[in-house]
């Protein structure tokens, strides 16, 4: 008997020890609802010019945690670029594709909305205006 209970004491010594370590991970990969971190903007922005961001097109803009695109018509649209899945800051465009690095979600930069998993809500949106020539960003009303 004392092999068994040698046994099952290193299994629960061995539970105990990866305890935290699970914990972290779901603290990763929870929403920003539950806990996750996220940052949308408080307070409007100038990003820069008009004319960085081209019709058809997406800007993002890494220091602002924004991405800001342009429709066919010239009508902008911004949303905040912390992920809605870990609450990860996204750093990648490609093309009109926000890429999270975290955990590899993608997000249409146009209309905010998954373009894969493993986020299901899409991006915050931002109000967005051109004044003088100059994009500003801000929180939305």
């Amino acid at each position: 008997m004392p092999a068994r209970s040698s046994a099952s004491r290193r299994t629960v010594l061995r539970g105990a020890a990866a305890a935290p370590v699970a914990g972290l991970a779901l603290a990763a990969c929870s929403s920003p609802d539950e806990g996750g971190s996220s940052s949308a903007a408080t307070e409007s922005v100038d990003l820069g010019k008009e004319s960085e961001v081209a019709k058809g097109g997406a800007k993002l803009y890494r220091d602002h945690n924004v991405v800001v695109s342009r429709d066919q018509d010239g009508g902008l649209k911004a949303y905040s670029t912390i992920c809605t899945h870990a609450g990860c800051p996204i750093n990648k465009l490609e093309g009109t594709t926000l890429v999270c690095p975290c955990h590899g979600s993608r997000f249409d930069a146009v209309t905010g909305k998954v373009v894969e998993a493993p986020a299901t809500e899409p991006l915050i949106e931002l109000a967005v205006k051109a004044t003088d020539g100059r994009i500003v960003a801000g929180p939305a009303n």
